[in-house]
């Protein structure tokens, strides 16, 4: 049997625990109080922004009155398989960390970008190229990390049962040079590759549409098996990645992944524009 993902068991237990509070009828102060800490570290724990300790876990189900030994010891189940290490978790980036856990144990993920090939589907010379141009002082052993741990991510794709991954690119992505006519050639064609598999979608919102919903937007669109873990969408800036999660903002993208898909070529036509703009690319 599988490992559990951490990252997955840690935001389980969040839902549960929100949950089994709101059906005792106390606020987050009122929980605070009785485990003599803040109401900050509560919010934190229920929104999986903070690991929950075997003692939290227990004495929340304690004030809960969380039914018998059996919904106790499942709780402590999820506590302890929460903090098994993932092989992500030797990044030294805790944002991302969390966010290739959550793509891990996705059922299916969209992606937006407007200037970017997604990094699942980015080649070793197109990563490089990409993390050094964001970062241009960075160390080359991390930057090598970094490389490697892009190339890692790639392999849920072609696992036993691998994700829906349904890609949208403005046509941007297919034009701006990374790396040299030869690396964007190569990366182009791998696009195109993957396009092939079966769980995969890729579509290309053309110069042509003018304005759309993602402008000035990229995201990512994760969607779980576990009914009880919200969906999140993920954006990435300078200072990081911002998690949202609450329904109006959910709603919101997937509003504007409706709009994209609509307004994007279908999957054929966009492999083949794909093709056509890696071919213009002179070695």
């Amino acid at each position: 049997m599988a490992a559990a993902n951490p990252t997955l068991r840690r935001r389980q237990l969040a839902a549960r625990l929100r949950e089994l509070r709101k059906e005792s009828g106390l606020s987050i102060d009122e929980v605070a109080q009785k485990l003599l800490c803040s109401p900050a570290k509560i919010s934190r724990i229920e929104t999986a922004q903070r690991a929950a300790s075997l003692r939290d876990v227990r004495d929340l189900a304690a004030i809960y009155a969380a039914g018998d030994a059996t919904e106790t010891q499942t709780l402590m189940t999820m506590a302890q398989e929460a903090k098994q290490p993932g092989w992500w978790q030797q990044y030294d980036d805790p944002d991302v960390r969390g966010f290739i856990g959550l793509e891990e144990a996705a059922t299916s993920i969209t992606v937006y970008e407007t200037c970017l090939v997604p990094g699942l589907f980015q080649t070793e010379d197109y990563a490089r190229a990409v993390i050094k141009g964001v970062l241009p002082r960075i160390r080359p052993d991390v930057l090598q990390e970094r490389v490697e741990t892009r190339l890692k991510r790639q392999e849920l794709l072609f696992r036993e049962s691998p994700p829906r991954y349904w890609t949208v690119l403005d046509e941007s992505v297919l034009h701006r040079h990374i790396g040299g006519p030869g690396v964007m050639r190569a990366q182009l064609a791998r696009v195109v590759e993957l396009a092939e598999l079966p769980h995969v979608v890729v579509q290309v919102v053309p110069f042509s549409v003018g304005a759309h919903m993602g402008l000035d937007n990229a995201f990512t669109f994760l969607q779980l098996s576990d009914p009880a873990v919200p969906d999140t969408v993920f954006v990435e800036g300078l200072m990081g990645l911002i998690y949202l999660e609450k329904p109006t903002e959910i709603e919101i993208y997937r509003e504007a992944l409706e709009s994209l898909r609509a307004a994007g070529l279908d999957p054929a036509r966009s492999t083949a524009r794909i093709a056509e703009i890696s071919r213009s690319y002179a070695e």
